[in-house]
């Protein structure tokens, strides 16, 4: 399984909206609203490399509002248990 991070620009003011969009299709398994440079996280995870343009540049860029991506694809995961906690900072049910 491919692991690709995708950080996303985009239109502000549809950021609820957009990050659902994303979150609904296949192969994206999470869709974070971060603060900085980027508005939205994804996680995209698919099978093989040539997957990814299909949803990458295939599906998350063409949704209305979406400005840019960023995509960095991971080599190793070390830990999920990390992983999930650094992501659920701050998300205390």
């Amino acid at each position: 399984m491919i692991t690709a991070i995708v950080l996303i620009k985009t239109s502000v003011d549809r950021i609820p909206e957009i990050a659902e969009s994303i979150a609904a299709l296949d192969n994206v398994s999470e869709v974070f609203s971060v603060t900085g440079t980027y508005d939205l996280i994804a996680m995209v995870r698919v099978p093989k490399h040539d997957d990814l343009a299909d949803v990458i540049p295939g599906r998350i860029s063409k949704i209305e509002g979406v400005e840019g991506t960023d995509t960095h694809v991971a080599f190793r995961t070390y830990s999920q248990h990390d992983l999930e906690a650094a992501f659920a900072i701050g998300l205390d049910a």
